[in-house]
């Protein structure tokens, strides 16, 4: 066997070659490929290209992606919207736009142009069918403190924290604990909004003092007096005495102050 040694110059121009398909290959990688629904057999194949930001204002900024659409289905789409989300580095939503496709043949591409508006840079990309949108979405609901009645639309669903479903429209979060202040947290649902937001209710002041355990247990009630020792509290009419090294912190609520004693009436002097 005669083996051709390989010259210093063919082997540069090479990896010169090389390099330079890599770097193609880097410059035309999508952004993101997305394939809809997201179980199931896949209907259509979204693929977006790298932002490219817009000339604009800094606060609202401008983005163009080129897109491609692909039907993977054996029937012809037509008439379907689809919402185009964009966001950040910390999955925060910064910016939103609509795909319309119509007479998408049966393993057809279309291609095109998505541009958005967003308030911060974008990094990532999320499609969702605007006909989905009118179904239930799922938000996480939690309060301040944990552990209050929760009550959706005059309907109890539980405690928080709580996942719940709610529909497109308007509601009532009607939030109450024992020991502090009820309120009500009004909360509308649009067709654009997804599954996987949150909402975080603070309650009212309370309406006792507390004593938090390092048990991570609370007593609601009136506190009575602190020693170097104990603590005494008044709970549904009973005092109870906690150790003080049990105690993590106390919480005392404002009180209107006790009228001063006045001093009583002299008696009338009798006249001789």
């Amino acid at each position: 066997m005669i083996k051709h040694p390989i010259s210093p110059r063919s082997f540069c121009l090479s990896l010169i070659l090389l390099l330079i398909s890599f770097s193609a290959a880097a410059k035309d990688s999508p952004l993101q490929v997305i394939d809809w629904p997201e179980t199931g057999t896949p209907v259509l194949r979204f693929t977006f290209g790298k932002f490219k930001q817009l000339p604009g204002s800094n606060t609202v900024r401008g983005y163009v992606m080129d897109t491609m659409a692909q039907n993977l289905s054996t029937r012809a789409i037509s008439g379907a919207q689809f919402s185009v989300y964009l966001f950040d580095k910390n999955k925060v939503r910064i910016g939103e736009d609509v795909i319309a496709l119509n007479n998408v043949g049966p393993g057809e591409t279309v291609k095109f142009q998505t541009t958005v508006a967003a308030s911060g840079t974008p990094v990532s990309v999320a499609v969702k069918n605007m006909a989905q949108a009118a179904r239930d979405i799922s938000l996480t609901v939690n309060s301040s403190p944990q552990g209050a009645t929760l009550k959706v639309d005059g309907n109890e669903v539980g405690t928080t924290p709580r996942l719940i479903k709610v529909g497109v429209g308007k509601h009532i979060l009607t939030f109450s604990k024992e020991g502090f202040s009820a309120g009500n947290f009004p909360l509308e649902i649009s067709s654009a909004d997804v599954s996987g937001g949150s909402v975080s209710f603070e309650l009212g002041s309370s309406a006792f003092d507390s004593i938090e355990l390092r048990d991570g247990s609370v007593l609601n009630g009136d506190l009575v007096s602190i020693s170097g020792m104990d603590v005494e509290i008044r709970v549904g009419g009973s005092i109870q005495h906690i150790d003080r090294n049990k105690i993590k912190r106390v919480m005392l609520v404002q009180r209107d102050a006790p009228i001063a004693n006045l001093p009583p009436a002299a008696a009338p002097s009798s006249q001789p």
